[in-house]
């Protein structure tokens, strides 16, 4: 059963308020090789809010062969889908279910860089004065649902995790920033979370009664990705080249410096506590640039299946269609070998 709750849209108009970025037009194509260098006076609007930390942390945000016009915070991949639509970001990162959800909403945008994990980023947070304390409790219950994004994946494979079908609970669909606000309301009974946003909401509900419950539900893939419009454009092209470069550099540097990047990232922009920042910064895991995506793409298709099969999307198609395979090897290539390998972590 699902019910709705409305959006509000706010990031998503704003992001449209400075569509003046757009790519009209292309002067190259998708079976182009990746250029070299990158043209004078070229800009990207960049929605990726840890490499600008990291970048400001480390004293390399004057290092970068291209300007960055804004680095505007759209995170939840509805928004970043329209803010594309709209032609007013040139590349964010988000998970896996974002580039499925905008294939079915005819937006045609392409995964450029890949990062893999093997362990949960969520756990499922409940309202307060909630009964719930474990997967076997979820039947029946509310669940905060966001199709398009990370958690809706999550959720899904918790159900299947747990013997559940999505008939067996109530899915409250939503956009993931309204899952705080819909929680503390009461208005649903559990949705997933990710640090430090989970450390936050038990800081302030968790003496009412709200947990985190632990879900097997891996969310494999952080990707970086652009529309094809964007890919088109030989100056913005290249930019990106050297972006995903940047993008896996600059992860890499958080976790070999964790100390500036607990005081960067966890306490002065995500303003939670010293402590807290200590806690979570332990269970984040080693980065991974695969070589070859192989992997990723399998898993992605998994995904497209899992969320099609669930009445999601459309019909189930091809996953490669999702990935440009020029950029490859690029942010495996960037960093160092023990950052490359599954073996390593």
């Amino acid at each position: 059963m699902r019910s709705a709750i409305p959006g509000l849209g706010l990031v998503l108009a704003a992001a449209l308020l400075v569509a003046g970025c757009a790519t009209k037009g292309g002067d190259t194509d998708l079976s182009a090789a990746l250029p070299t260098s990158v043209p004078p006076g070229t800009k990207l609007s960049i929605s990726v809010n840890t490499t600008r930390v990291a970048l400001e942390a480390s004293g390399q945000s004057n290092t970068l062969p291209f300007t960055v016009s804004d680095w505007p915070v759209v995170q939840a991949g509805p928004d970043v889908i329209q803010a594309f639509r709209g032609g007013a970001l040139d590349v964010a990162t988000n998970a896996g279910i974002p580039p499925i959800h905008a294939h079915a909403t005819g937006v045609d945008a392409k995964i450029v860089g890949v990062k893999v994990r093997s362990t949960p980023l969520y756990q499922l947070a409940t309202a307060p004065n909630s009964a719930i304390n474990s997967l076997s409790d979820l039947r029946g219950k509310r669940i905060g649902f966001s199709p398009g994004q990370a958690q809706g994946v999550v959720v899904l494979r918790t159900l299947q995790a747990a013997g559940l079908s999505v008939s067996d609970v109530k899915l409250v669909e939503l956009n993931s920033p309204q899952f705080l606000t819909a929680l503390q309301g009461k208005q649903i009974d559990v949705a997933p979370l990710a640090e430090p946003q989970l450390t936050l909401y038990l800081a302030q509900y968790g003496e009412q009664g709200a947990r985190g419950v632990k879900t097997p539900a891996v969310d494999a893939l952080t990707i970086l990705w652009a529309p094809t419009a964007v890919l088109q454009d030989s100056g913005k092209l290249a930019a990106i080249t050297e972006f995903v470069k940047i993008w896996a550099r600059t992860d890499i540097w958080a976790w070999e410096h964790p100390d500036q990047w607990l005081d960067a990232y966890y306490v002065k922009d995500q303003k939670v506590t010293p402590d807290s920042a200590r806690r979570i910064l332990s269970t984040v895991e080693k980065p991974y640039y695969p070589a070859k995506w192989d992997d990723a793409i399998k898993w992605e298709q998994e995904t497209i299946d899992l969320v099609t099969r669930s009445g999601y999307f459309g019909s189930s198609f091809d996953a490669a269609q999702l990935f440009d395979r020029r950029f490859e090897q690029l942010a495996s290539d960037a960093v160092p070998a023990q950052y490359r390998t599954k073996e390593s972590q």
